[in-house]
């Protein structure tokens, strides 16, 4: 049977080298895989082309894109091509109410020593909790310490050797798919270690390397962009420019010194990047999350967050990728303001286009902010600002990550529910510090900045919930409320809908680390605080104390995960709509879907709440025919018809 004539099914306008490069990696692959790359790369081609506008000449990049997009689908593996036709049947995929998240760091998840393979072998603790997709932690090979816990990226090609090697990733990829979980791997693209190979050939000299990056001879330019630029680590990084002897010029460093920004606005840079996709998706990795994504565009008189030639970038790489391995999902690591954030998911003419997954940074905020203040009014106002989302793309929601929690409440949400903002942020700093009168929680200050006031938090759910100090006190009282805010957070989180992630830890009520400053390299970050080792002693303990804090949030949780993998009205693709009810300390959360209205009560006090039913037949569930899911039973109804909630309780209400 006679090849496909690529020449005249390859997109018209694509550079004639890269065309003739094309056919002939396409050349000795089968016919049905000949076919399958041109049916692609003609779909997305104008999508690949669009988002590199932003270049003088976008055929010219897109064609070196797609010619490394012809060299990986080449070299992609058969399970991993029919991988990508199962996704491409299946593309709601990551949507689906089954999917659950668990965020790891791959050596303190594993057993000591253990690496990569020792992830594999813990493998049933992850199936167990029903978990279907892991996100571990920075694994690439960064610099030697410090590293900004592994962000600082010295090769995007080979794995920490503490760790195993690129062989033992793909082994891992292979463990977990084989057991339906997706692997997630941070990918940094705003920034990449001083030791790297671009930035080692930019300070030998090498001009077109040089271009890499943002270097500037002196600090006229830099003083202009720093008039208008935050500092994202004040205490250990001020500034966003360091001086550098060997390249003789000073060298954006948004984060820290030793990670340089590169220059995106540098075609070479893109395609760089596009190929180290290629490369991970090869290896098995499913979703990549694109870390600091949100500072990849420079633009001097703006704080360079959030420019549109982020989206222009990402909508390329995502279309490259969509024609190798459409298997690989993108996840947007952009902690911003709501206003911000759902570009990331896609609006106007990147709607559906870019990102995939983001986190939905404002549902943790508002969490703890609730459970601090007993009151869901300012939640119910803010979560509502947010636009809907795409309906192919999904929220990625949590109770906790492994970052600090910045206290992003937006000035105008605040003042529409007669708050001050500025005030708020202080209250919830100090009482999750321990600093204000009545405080259940045990965290740590983060990075205080006394000129904007900004003052954030680590610490482990457990810890901010309180359950470190009332196990210590000894009050059995307190420690149902820290167990049941666990509980309530994780119910919410999990009942928002999106793909809900779990951090290591979090499932057995870990607390705050109190060796954690005992590696030097940690000792000025307390974030580690919250990243304790996974204790697997109290793993295995479960079960044997079932009034234990561990075995009560353990069992919780487990619960939960169940019930929700039975509620179709939790797919993404469904809006979550947070509505206030009538007593302040419960959040509604309704969502419509075909099947009919699901309302999600949340009590976030320690004291007894009613909901009338009225108010719930108002959002589409008939009172006298629901059922909650987490209870499995009819809820109570007081003399008055009021749905009763226990304190901290959360329910899922359908017809």
């Amino acid at each position: 049977m006679a090849a496909p004539n690529l020449s005249m099914n390859l997109p018209a306008d694509i550079p004639s080298a890269q065309a003739e490069a094309i056919r002939e990696l396409l050349g000795a692959l089968p016919e049905h895989r000949q076919t399958t790359f041109v049916l692609r790369a003609r779909r997305w081609w104008p999508t690949l082309v669009s988002g590199l506008s932003i270049y003088p000449d976008p055929a010219a990049a897109g064609g070196r894109a797609l010619e490394l997009a012809a060299r990986a689908f080449a070299e992609r593996s058969d399970d991993l091509h029919a991988l990508d036709e199962r996704r491409l049947l299946e593309p709601d995929w990551f949507q689906q109410q089954t999917m659950i998240g668990y965020a790891a760091y791959t050596e303190r998840y594993a057993e000591p020593g253990t690496g990569l393979a020792g992830v594999a072998d813990k493998v049933d603790h992850l199936r167990g909790l029903g978990v279907t997709y892991l996100h571990l932690m920075p694994l690439l090979k960064p610099r030697p310490a410090p590293n900004d816990g592994g962000y600082a990226v010295a090769d995007y090609r080979a794995v920490r050797e503490d760790l195993g090697d690129i062989q033992d990733l793909a082994n891992l990829t292979g463990t977990l798919r084989a057991n339906d979980i997706s692997l997630c791997l941070d990918l940094v693209l705003n920034h990449v270690a001083k030791e790297h190979e671009w930035a080692l050939k930019a300070k030998a000299g090498d001009a077109a390397y040089r271009e890499y990056f943002h270097v500037y001879a002196d600090r006229q330019e830099p003083d202009a962009y720093e008039a208008t630029l935050p500092e994202v680590f004040p205490d250990f990084a001020p500034g966003n420019f360091t001086w550098d002897d060997e390249l003789e010029g000073w060298v954006w460093t948004t984060f820290n010194d030793y990670q340089w920004d590169l220059n995106w606005s540098n075609p070479a840079v893109f395609c760089e990047m596009a190929d180290v996709i290629l490369n991970l998706a090869n290896l098995g990795v499913e979703v990549l999350r694109l870390d600091a994504i949100a500072f990849m565009w420079k633009r001097k008189g703006t704080n360079s967050q959030n420019q549109p030639e982020v989206h222009q970038i990402t909508q390329a790489l995502r279309a490259v990728a969509r024609i190798a391995a459409p298997a690989v999902a993108f996840k947007a690591e952009a902690i911003v303001g709501p206003g911000d954030l759902v570009h990331y998911l896609g609006r106007g003419q990147h709607y559906g286009k870019v990102s995939d997954l983001a986190y939905h940074n404002s549902l943790m905020v508002q969490i703890w902010s609730m459970l601090a203040s007993r009151d869901v009014t300012l939640a119910a106002h803010a979560l509502a600002q947010i636009p809907d989302i795409p309906g192919s793309t999904a929220w990625v929601t949590y109770a906790r990550c492994h970052d600090d929690i910045g206290w992003a409440i937006d000035d105008g949400d605040a003042a529409a529910v007669q708050l001050n903002g500025f005030e708020h942020r202080g209250f919830l700093s100090e009482f999750y510090t321990g600093n204000f009168d009545g405080s259940f929680a045990d965290g740590l200050v983060f990075q205080h900045n006394p000129a904007t006031g900004d003052k954030r938090v680590s610490g482990t759910a457990a810890s901010l919930s309180g359950v470190g100090l009332a196990a210590e006190a000894g009050e059995d009282g307190r420690l149902n409320d820290a167990v049941g805010r666990v509980l309530v957070a994780h119910a919410l989180m999990f009942g928002w809908g999106g793909l809900p992630v779990i951090w290591s830890g979090d499932e057995i009520g870990s607390l705050n680390d109190p060796n954690w400053d005992n590696l030097p390299e940690f000792a000025e970050d307390n974030r580690w605080a919250h990243r304790p080792a996974l204790d697997w002693a109290a793993v295995r303990a479960l079960g044997d104390h079932p009034e234990s804090p561990a075995d009560r949030i353990y069992q919780g949780i487990s619960a939960m995960v169940e019930k929700r993998g039975e509620l179709p009205h939790l797919h993404a693709d469904v809006p979550a709509h947070a509505v206030p009810t009538t007593d302040r300390g419960v959040l509604g959360v309704v969502r419509r879907h075909p099947l009919g209205a699901m309302v999600g009560l949340y009590n976030m006090t320690e004291h007894e709440a009613y909901v009338p039913t009225w108010w719930v037949d108002a959002q589409g569930v008939e009172p006298h025919a629901m059922t909650d899911h987490l209870a499995g039973n009819v809820p109570e109804l007081t003399e008055f018809e009021d749905i009763k909630l226990a304190p901290y309780q959360a329910m899922w209400l359908t017809a």
